[in-house]
């Protein structure tokens, strides 16, 4: 009875054991990430508007976009983006500084554009919506921004260092359709009205680290 005693204790301990370090195990093949951070050389904003019947290209240059995506539950995901009016850029000087005039974004007055989700929603596999509202020139729309998940990939521990520490990496496109009217950007002049199409096309395409 004593033998058994012991050698109950001893498969106990054993047990206990094999449990104690299968959790380490657990952890380690887990770990915790971290915030996303953008990576601006793989990250661009585009538009595109037609001038008559042509599109014209072009994009902003400087900005912040703050990103927590959570991929096991999209809906607790936010983003928030900041863009410098004055670093628009259609590859035409002459152009892009009437663009930043009082005739179009007044982009003294009103430096920035920005947008902050209030909420997010998953509507198929890799298809978001984020909605909140879009600020132009001091005016505020309340808009649905459809953002698909291009991929997603987790990083070899041994190409981390290389990255900087990056554990995964996600890449992400946007796109939006606007009336700048609904902004007051170029509305005060019937050649901006006539000439320069009311739709503007938007593209963001992103690509974020996470550590």
């Amino acid at each position: 009875m004593k033998q058994s005693i012991e050698r109950n204790r001893w498969y106990l301990a054993i047990l206990l054991a094999v449990a104690l370090v299968a959790s380490q195990v657990t952890a380690t093949a887990a770990p915790t990430l971290g915030a996303w951070s953008t990576d601006a050389a793989h990250t661009e904003i585009n538009f595109s508007v037609k001038h008559f019947f042509t599109p014209v290209t072009g994009s902003f240059e400087d900005y912040e976009i703050d990103l927590d995506y959570n991929a096991e539950q999209p809906e607790k995901s936010r983003v928030e983006a900041r863009i410098r009016v004055a670093s628009i850029n259609t590859g035409n000087q002459k152009r892009d500084d009437h663009l930043r005039s009082g005739d179009w974004f007044e982009a003294e007055e009103h430096p920035y554009i920005t947008f902050k989700s209030t909420s997010v929603r998953q509507v198929g596999e890799g298809q978001l919506i984020a909605t909140g509202p879009l600020t132009i020139k001091g005016r505020s729309q309340q808009i649905d921004l459809p953002i698909t998940l291009l991929g997603k990939q987790m990083i070899p521990e041994q190409m981390q260092q290389m990255l900087g520490g990056t554990k995964q990496v996600a890449s992400f496109q946007a796109l939006a359709a606007i009336d700048r009217g609904d902004f007051g950007v170029g509305v005060d002049s019937w050649a901006a009205t006539m000439v320069v199409g009311g739709e503007v096309n938007i593209e963001i395409l992103l690509e974020a680290h996470n550590q």
